[in-house]
């Protein structure tokens, strides 16, 4: 069986305490095929030396037992730990990328889908993306994208725009197999 068209990966800002776990649950129950913690500029939680390995486990853990629980057919890719080069790499490399942001013109429902490829969702911490990091996800091919008139936590706001998304694929209307 081939894996589901498009891919969808999410480039999650790390958020405190245990929302990145939460994230990450979340987003592998809504279908995300990837995730990649990204240390942004604002992040308040930095995975340095063995708390990068524990975090990432734990990570990986979340997305294992959601993927279980949610009958998934594969197991999302929690990549390590991603500075604001390899965010951007991720973002040239896709079909799609988004960033998303409350002040965009757009809405993310709005957005015109490839039917394969990879769709990059760029989710920031709390308080935001910074100017600089804005600034290099656009350079990169990245539009931005709201998702609607009240701002999410960073834990949820990725998932709300995975689903949006991913309700506008074939991936949601194919039947389990």
């Amino acid at each position: 069986m081939a894996r589901p068209e498009p891919h969808v990966t999410v480039l999650q800002a790390i958020p405190k305490g245990d929302r990145g776990e939460l994230a990450v649950e979340l987003l592998t129950e809504v279908g995300a095929d990837s995730i990649v913690p990204w240390a942004a500029e604002r992040s308040v939680a930095v995975w340095r030396g063995d708390r990068a390995a524990r975090s990432r486990a734990r990570w990986r853990s979340a997305a294992e037992e959601a993927a279980k629980q949610s009958r998934r057919a594969w197991f999302p890719e929690i990549t390590e730990q991603a500075d604001l080069a390899a965010a951007t790499r991720c973002v040239v490399a896709a079909a799609l990328a988004i960033v998303l942001d409350p002040d965009a013109t757009e809405s993310v429902a709005a957005m015109v889908l490839p039917a394969a490829g990879e769709i990059v969702l760029v989710v920031g911490p709390e308080g935001g993306i910074s100017a600089t990091e804005a600034d290099a996800f656009q350079q990169a091919g990245a539009v931005p994208a709201r998702l609607g008139p009240t701002v999410l936590r960073a834990s949820t706001a990725g998932v709300v725009a995975a689903g949006i998304l991913l309700s506008q694929t074939a991936r949601w209307a194919e039947a389990p197999g």
